[in-house]
């Protein structure tokens, strides 16, 4: 059992938690993700770290709440407990791999959508406890639905608030953001961007034309957390993949983010659910090293 040491409402429907896992908050890195059940026969629910703290041993998740599984997860409050908290899980982010002397010549710009900026936090926190600046754009709806600009604002280099409606920061999508900022100038080495399938997309395919380097997290399409349901099977560079035991995070400007984002829609129903597994046979999943699906 996992107790929950702080509950609260960051915004309409968008919850953020600090929960007690010690051998969690141990090992995992920024990028990687954590499955939670409340109780032990509810659904697995993969969400992406969005803090942690080795001392304490606690992690912080932020979720929205979507369905029946986090709507259950919406109601609990401090001091009650999760069933089970497994992780870390996935590939931590690629910058934690690479020399801090190297990412201190890079430019980076983190694009951030709607609940992507919780799993944006912590990368930028990251790079920003080694002395590493990062630029941050981070995109909502209104100004009602955006997320952590304080904790944001504290770890970015230069913050960047976006909203559709023009009712907080700047007015547009964050597409336009980046547009705006190397017309004024900014030059950047690599984009990092994490939010809704389709706002990753089309930050891809200006990102492309910009001779920017691009990694998104395709965390959006996972569901068990395995590579086992078939849910997160994506193709990149002309390969299938699966977000939750490959990435979650790949080159943008590799995905096939059309294909993906009709899977994600198919995948709805129990009939969607079967044909899939018909039409892609021994690759609809991956994970087990068995038969083939984690090709």
């Amino acid at each position: 059992m996992y107790k929950i040491l702080e509950a609260k409402e960051l915004t309409s429907n968008i919850f953020s938690m600090v929960v007690e896992a010690k051998r969690v908050a141990k090992a995992c890195e920024p990028g990687q993700f954590v499955i939670v059940r409340t109780n032990g026969d509810s659904e697995r629910i993969p969400l992406t770290i969005c803090d942690y703290d080795r001392e304490k041993g606690t992690v912080t998740i932020v979720f929205q709440a979507v369905g029946a599984g986090t709507e259950i997860m919406a109601h609990l409050k401090e001091g009650d407990f999760f069933h089970d908290f497994v992780g870390p899980l996935g590939c931590p982010s690629d910058l934690v791999k690479e020399e801090i002397s190297e990412l201190k010549k890079k430019k980076i710009l983190f694009v951030a959508g709607g609940v992507g900026t919780a799993p944006v936090y912590p990368q930028v926190k990251w790079l920003h406890e080694r002395g590493v600046e990062a630029d941050v754009i981070v995109g909502a709806k209104t100004k009602e639905l955006l997320i952590l600009e304080e904790e944001m604002n504290a770890v970015a280099g230069n913050l960047y608030v976006t909203t559709d409606d023009g009712s907080y920061g700047r007015s547009g999508m964050v597409t336009q953001t980046i547009s705006d900022l190397v017309g004024e100038g900014k030059a950047y080495d690599l984009c990092i961007a994490i939010g809704p399938m389709i706002m990753m997309k089309f930050v891809c395919r200006l990102t492309k034309e910009l001779n920017i380097p691009t990694v998104v997290s395709l965390n959006p399409i996972m569901v068990d957390g395995t590579g086992m349901c078939g849910a997160c099977r994506v193709t990149v560079g002309g390969k299938v993949k699966f977000a939750c035991v490959d990435g979650p995070e790949f080159d943008g400007h590799q995905v096939n983010f059309d294909e993906a984002m009709q899977r994600q829609q198919i995948y709805k129903t129990a009939e969607g659910r079967a044909a899939l597994a018909v039409k892609e046979g021994d690759t609809h999943h991956g994970g087990c090293g068995n038969c083939g699906g984690n090709d």
